[in-house]
């Protein structure tokens, strides 16, 4: 294993803990021809400050020319330099505050929680000192990679993060002190030599993001098993990975998203990291950004004048006034939040009151609300399409007695209506062809088409990113070579990425 470093910026900085050949000063790691070509060399960065063009800043910026394992990165550091950049990666970690710190919160301990509205705490490799917040503290740890985090949280009603930065090692107090240098050896002992996968001699590493616990995940268990198995006979060391994965994921070649994505989510944060490490990536951000949002699917559609149906889109003020159009649309009418998944965030109304009453609900998600005129069909076509080619096609029958192929039910339970799959060659060939066209508009990943075969011909529903590969369903009729077709494309990719130019 690789030396481990630990650089400061003044050896004064150090004195509160046991002197160790392991610290450096910054000057020493950056000056040092000792360190320019050391191998596995780990280096945790404890500058005073990682502003742009700061000591700290140099000191991560040269550990990533020299290939050395450096916390924090650049990108961190950026990250955490405007809150508008980061403040994207804490909105779910809002709503882990507040269920955390709600009055009548069982775990909430009166000891330490303030009568004020106002909480600091600091975050030391991911461990703070407060149970009721432990969780928080070891994914924000994973997200920036900062060893020292200091987290303010402020009450305006209930309890938000309001600031994230980096913590000044002089600060900490006594007792602090104690508790870094005790997470400090933790951290030293057991994560760094562990976080490392040891390295399989195979052509690649292909990560597959998924989650356990989703009810419909993209890709259920047997095909996660053989996206697992084909790769192995590729020649691909691909590995199953989670949320929890995330300040790993650069340790890896390629990334295959098999996680409903959304923007305000950890997939997409993935999806950015992967991009921004030069990995290649499946879904990647561009394609979930434009998919995941139906508004700007419908403008896409539209201004490249692909057949889809006729669309408004609302505010509170201007739905006072659309009368007339809504009247043109005609009953039953669609209701759509531009960012649902899986049939979520969609309604009909069968008459103006069921309208009203529905838009008034979805006003309190979003600012904007689409409405869309009605077609029925007892299936929806789906063409699976891979850098810009038909790759399958399924008929997505409606669950029974029911408009929508996933039926969300009152009880919590969910039902899916019948698939069936053809070979491409046997699909309508105006539908595959719409497909296509509307697919090429997204990018050149993995998509899903929704084709609606109305008496006025195809209608493009949506175009999906991270489309379903289950199997039993979209497998059907490829087998095995549809999980082929798709690592080989990752394959390709890669191996343009390495070609000698």
């Amino acid at each position: 294993m690789g030396q481990v470093l630990i650089v400061i910026e003044d050896f004064r900085d150090w004195k509160p803990y046991y002197p160790s050949e392991k610290v450096i000063t910054a000057q020493q790691y950056l000056l040092d021809h000792d360190y320019f070509g050391a191998t596995g060399t780990q280096v945790i960065n404890l500058c005073r400050n990682y502003r742009y063009l700061s000591m700290g800043w140099y000191v991560s910026l040269l550990a990533e020319s020299r290939r050395h394992r450096v916390l924090p990165g650049t990108r961190a550091m950026h990250d955490l330099s405007r809150r508008s950049i980061y403040s994207l990666d804490l909105e779910e970690f809002d709503v882990q505050v507040r269920k955390a710190l709600a009055p009548n919160a069982k775990k909430c301990s009166p000891s330490w929680l303030p009568d004020g509205d106002t909480i600091s705490l600091r975050v030391f490799f991911g461990n703070c000192e407060y149970p009721e917040l432990s969780n928080m503290a070891k994914q924000l740890f994973e997200i920036f990679n900062v060893p020292l985090l200091q987290v303010e949280l402020r009450k305006k009603g209930t309890w938000r993060i309001e600031r994230v930065f980096p913590c000044d090692l002089r600060a900490l107090g006594e007792t602090e002190e104690d508790r870094f240098a005790e997470t400090l050896e933790r951290f030293n002992r057991k994560v760094w030599p562990a976080s490392k996968r040891p390295r399989k001699h195979n052509r690649y590493d292909l990560a597959i993001l998924h989650s356990a616990d989703e009810k419909l995940p993209p890709s259920n268990a047997r095909a996660l098993r053989k996206f697992l198995r084909i790769a192995r006979s590729l020649d691909i060391s691909a590995e199953l990975i989670e949320k929890k994965d995330y300040s790993h994921l650069a340790e890896y070649d390629a990334l295959f998203i098999r996680e409903t994505t959304a923007i305000n989510h950890h997939t997409y944060r993935f999806a950015k990291k992967a991009e921004s490490e030069g990995m290649v990536v499946i879904d990647d951000p561009r394609s979930i950004l434009r998919c995941t949002n139906k508004i700007y699917m419908a403008s896409l559609l539209g201004s490249h004048r692909v057949p889809h149906p006729r669309t408004l889109v609302l505010t509170r003020d201007s739905f006072r006034h659309a009368t007339d159009p809504i009247a043109d649309l005609g009953f039953p009418l669609i209701l759509k939040i531009p960012d649902g998944a899986f049939s979520r965030g969609m309604t009909k109304a069968h008459n103006r009151d069921e309208l009203e009453a529905a838009i008034q609900r979805f006003f309190k998600q979003s600012d904007l609300v689409l409405v869309q005129e009605f077609l029925f069909t007892e299936y929806d076509w789906r063409i699976g399409i891979l850098n810009g080619r038909p790759l399958y096609a399924c008929q997505y029958f409606m669950s029974r007695g029911h408009w929508q192929i996933v039926e969300h039910q009152h009880d919590g339970r969910v039902r899916v209506g019948d698939a069936r799959t053809w070979p491409i060659i046997e699909a309508p060939r105006p539908v595959v062809q719409l497909a296509v066209k509307a697919a090429n508009l997204i990018g050149d990943g993995l998509y899903g088409v929704d084709i609606k075969e109305t008496a006025h011909g195809p209608v493009v529903m949506e175009v999906n990113d991270n489309p379903s590969i289950d199997a039993g369903v979209e497998d059907e009729f490829l087998g095995d070579h549809l999980y082929i077709a798709i690592l080989e494309e990752f394959i390709r990719r890669l191996d343009s990425r390495h070609r000698p130019i």
